[in-house]
């Protein structure tokens, strides 16, 4: 029975992003139109979670409101809009927070859509692609976004993104630390640029002059110094090192962040002026950047342009994303036998159509990635290859997953085979049980290696109980497979998360 799934948004209609950022949390609204973005709505408050960030990683309770306080007044916005046509996006301080699973329950409640942590190397792309979009160059360009609580640089030319990294270090994070109490000194800019450029120094290298010929700023900090030195008479709103020694000089002149009335500057800006002033001279200094202008596009615009093409892909017969790329090549790195992940494949897909007919997209095709994916760990070592393929699906960098959608494709790859105990704190999910299920019956009904025919087998779900049918005939003639499915639903059974029986 095929799966009934909806049909994707259309293309002509408005897309929504939240960037969850350590500073400012904002949610853009726009449409992509014949390779044109037009944006039809902005939104931005001044959160500052990276500020609520305790000594052991914490985010505080203070904090914590302060973002689903914001998350709310989005959601509100947001009405109308099913979650196929929005995507949330958190950054460097929900990597680093120890409760940020605790924060990611309340947040997704509060904004009525998911919300995914993306890794700092997503994040760089998805930066990359909506300045690419806005300010489109055949020239080979350095993009720098000084967040937070990271920096990402990527260079690229076109479209196409090439080295992208993140470094921890951001206006937010280096304001706090070298500027307390939002006292400035000479002394807390020479320590804070130290600090920025001992984080920054690995990228001396890849982002060298020679592989670039312009550099762009997306974002707050870079905007922000470009207004005010264009505002003073300094530049034409060019960063460069003379205009960032005069803004650096008057910051120590005038002593405090709260004196910090500079032209063009926002007032919730000043308390982590300081510290991007700091990361700003340390990158034209270090990089040897003659001048950097400020950027059209950032990371929200970013995350529209790609929800845009996940969307499209889906409009095609055979769905292909930049996803689906990270994939071929995950299986290429690895040598991966493809021709055995493409027989799980079709056997876990057509027993979740059969269990779950009303499957939405994303619960499909993460399935088949795990399908394609499950047997990476065999490159490690054949003992236990799924917690190595586990392993690697969670921490491999894959250009287009989220850190959230990756942890998902592990704790189901690590399901596929083995006892289920390991998977408690996730089988409570319906839908998750159903895929690791499918997975795990795919894999046995592919043991052999062999043709198989994908259509054999057929399962039913009902609630907890899982049920799976065969001919007689196909019983018969395969006897060791019966043996696989009795100690299939033995795990089951000690697990207690679902009752299998076949037959």
């Amino acid at each position: 029975m095929p799966s009934a799934t909806p049909l994707p948004p259309s293309l002509a209609e408005p897309l929504a992003a939240i960037d969850m950022g350590s500073n400012s949390f904002r949610l853009e609204i726009g449409r992509l139109q014949h390779g044109r973005y037009r944006r039809i709505d902005y939104l931005k408050d001044m959160v500052r979670l990276g500020g609520g960030l305790d000594a052991q990683g914490m985010l505080t309770e203070e904090a914590i409101e302060r973002g689903l306080g914001c998350l709310r007044r989005f959601a509100d916005r947001l009405q109308g809009f099913d979650s196929a046509r929005v995507r949330a996006v958190a950054t460097q301080t929900l990597r680093e927070a120890r409760n940020r699973n605790a924060f990611l329950e309340r947040a997704q409640a509060a904004l009525g859509h998911p919300i995914e942590v993306v890794s700092g190397r997503e994040e760089a792309r998805l930066i990359y692609a909506g300045v690419a979009h806005l300010q489109p160059s055949d020239e080979p360009r350095l993009v720098v976004d000084i967040g937070g609580r990271s920096t990402e640089m990527i260079l690229g030319r076109g479209r196409l993104p090439g080295t992208a990294e993140s470094f921890q270090v951001g206006c937010v994070s280096l304001s706090m630390r070298y500027f307390p109490d939002g006292v400035i000194t000479a002394d807390g800019f020479r320590a804070a640029q130290v600090a920025a450029g001992a984080e920054l120094e690995e990228g001396l290298q890849p982002f060298a002059p020679r592989h670039w010929r312009s550099v762009l700023g997306a974002s707050g900090t870079a905007g922000a110094v470009a207004q005010i030195l264009a505002a003073a008479g300094v530049t034409d709103g060019r960063i460069t090192a003379d205009g960032l020694r005069w803004c650096i000089a008057r910051c120590i002149e005038l002593g405090h962040v709260d004196r910090l009335q500079f032209p063009g500057l926002k007032a919730e800006r000043r308390a982590v002026l300081p510290g991007g002033l700091a990361i700003l001279y340390t990158l034209l200094a270090n990089f040897r950047i003659p001048e950097m202008v400020a950027a059209k596009g950032a990371l929200r615009q970013g995350v529209i342009v790609d929800l845009h093409e996940r969307i499209a892909a889906l409009h095609h017969t055979r769905p292909d994303d930049m996803r689906d790329r990270s994939v071929e090549e995950l299986q290429q790195r690895f040598s991966v036998d493809r021709e055995q992940a493409a027989r799980v494949r079709s056997v876990a897909l057509a027993l979740l159509d059969q269990a779950l007919p009303e499957a939405d997209t994303d619960t499909r095709r993460e399935l088949g990635w795990a399908c394609d994916l499950h047997e990476m760990g065999l490159m490690v070592s054949h003992h236990d290859h799924h917690r190595h393929s586990a392993y690697l699906v969670d921490h491999v960098d894959a250009p287009g997953f989220s850190q959230s959608q990756q942890r998902r494709l592990g704790q189901m790859v690590l399901g596929q085979r083995g006892g289920l105990r390991k998977l408690d704190s996730v089988l409570d999910s319906p839908v998750f049980a159903a895929q690791v299920l499918c997975l795990r019956l795919a894999v046995i009904k592919c043991h052999a290696r062999g043709p198989v025919d994908a259509h054999a087998l057929n399962l039913r779900l009902q609630g907890r109980d899982a049920h799976l049918g065969y001919s007689a005939a196909w019983a018969e003639t395969h006897p060791r497979t019966l043996y696989l499915l009795d100690e299939e639903a033995a795990a089951w059974a000690r697990s207690g998360a679902m009752r299998l029986t076949h037959g």
